[in-house]
């Protein structure tokens, strides 16, 4: 099989090559089409990655949140002794609550002002998985002190660089003065452009319209040994039908979600990947058509000579794989290029992965197939006696 194929004339591959600036249009458009697919599908994944951040750091094996919460910034309030009440149940180890509430604080650079999601939580039990907020428990206790998300979006270059040298800044958050005594890192999203933590005494105190008992989120951690799915069961049947009961993963998927389905981005996400892929089918039929009607004649006097019309096909397949292929490297080569830009200007994770590089390159396989079959109808009508 290898010394047939050493043996036999790649006949595709000299057509396309034979006019270098058609083929050269061609992989452009398709390297094109794929740069959309590529930058549509690192969108949609960022937009999914950076909304879940914070879900994913909590330490909790069950969450509890207001029946009307849609995602983590459409979050209703809940009463505390729902916690109380599932502290009652058979393998509940701990019931804490976690306040969440987006505010107006001043940039301490600019000083201008900018909405940041402000999180608040017991000090005296770690409810996220960052070091540096566990490291500063002790100092969030003191009265209007929070830790800063180094990763934000915005100007904060020279008050993370006096964080680091060991200095506090001082600035304001909803009009009352606070101190900035440390940082972490968990990254902007679509929905946040910063986040700050601090304890759930020094929450209330910045937002005195907040009762105490209402909270946002109750984190539940469970014994060693109870079953994560028997007690998220039990509470569901023992706490009212004004909460939800969700395990870890189903929390994070319930933000994906509503990210997913109800949201338009999310949508637009999606219709641009579609929109990619449509052009790019496009694309190929166009020049994989005019190919075929060039050459015709060439293509009937094969036919008339003996061969089938299988291998004229597979003489347009051939083509269509090597402009997915050429097209394909120029396509990747540039989004990596644009994803670090993404990445440096938005503070958004957009990375590279190798399953969406071969998600995007077998649909560029399927994309110049869909186009090969459609350009190939010409072909079968292609009979040498009415050619000469």
């Amino acid at each position: 099989m290898f010394q047939q194929l050493r043996r036999r004339t790649p006949l595709g591959w000299l057509q396309l090559s034979h006019e270098r600036s058609r083929l050269l249009v061609a992989l452009s458009g398709i390297a094109f089409a794929d740069l959309l697919m590529f930058m549509q599908l690192g969108f949609q994944a960022a937009l999914y990655d950076s909304n879940t951040t914070l879900h994913r750091s909590l330490q909790a094996d069950i969450i509890v949140i207001g029946s009307q919460t849609r995602n983590l910034q459409r979050i209703s309030m809940f009463s505390r002794r729902r916690l109380y009440q599932a502290m009652d149940v058979p393998g509940v180890k701990s019931a804490e609550a976690m306040y969440v509430s987006n505010m107006l604080w001043k940039n301490p650079q600019t000083r201008r002002d900018t909405e940041i999601l402000v999180i608040g939580i017991n000090p005296d039990r770690p409810a996220v998985d960052f070091p540096e907020v566990n490291q500063k428990l002790s100092e969030i206790k003191l009265p209007d002190t929070v830790i800063f998300d180094r990763a934000s979006r915005g100007d904060y270059q020279e008050t993370i660089a006096q964080l680091e040298q060991g200095q506090t800044v001082k600035t304001e958050l909803e009009r009352r003065t606070v101190t900035i005594a440390g940082l972490f890192k968990l990254g902007a999203s679509f929905s946040a452009d910063g986040t700050l933590i601090t304890s759930d005494q020094n929450f209330l105190r910045l937002f005195p319209r907040q009762p105490a008992s209402s909270v946002s989120v109750g984190l539940i951690q469970l014994e060693s040994k109870a079953n994560r799915q028997q007690v998220a069961a039990a509470l569901k049947s023992r706490l009212s039908q004004d909460v939800k009961v969700l395990t870890h993963d189903e929390f994070i998927e319930f933000e994906n979600n509503f990210w997913r389905t109800n949201s338009p981005i999310g949508f637009i996400f999606s219709i641009g990947v579609s929109m990619g892929f449509v052009v790019g089918v496009i694309i190929v039929y166009q020049v994989l058509s005019t190919d075929v009607n060039t050459h015709l004649r060439e293509y009937a006097t094969f036919k008339a000579i003996g061969y089938r019309h299988y291998y004229l096909l597979g003489v347009i397949f051939e083509e269509a794989v090597i402009l997915a292929l050429l097209g394909f490297l120029p396509g990747l080569s540039v989004s990596l290029g644009l994803y670090h830009l993404t990445r440096t200007a938005t503070n958004l994770p957009m990375y590279m992965t190798v399953i969406r590089a071969l998600q995007v390159l077998i649909l560029t396989i399927i994309m110049c197939a869909i186009s090969g079959a459609i350009a190939t109808r010409k072909l079968q009508a292609a009979d040498p006696a009415e050619m000469f």
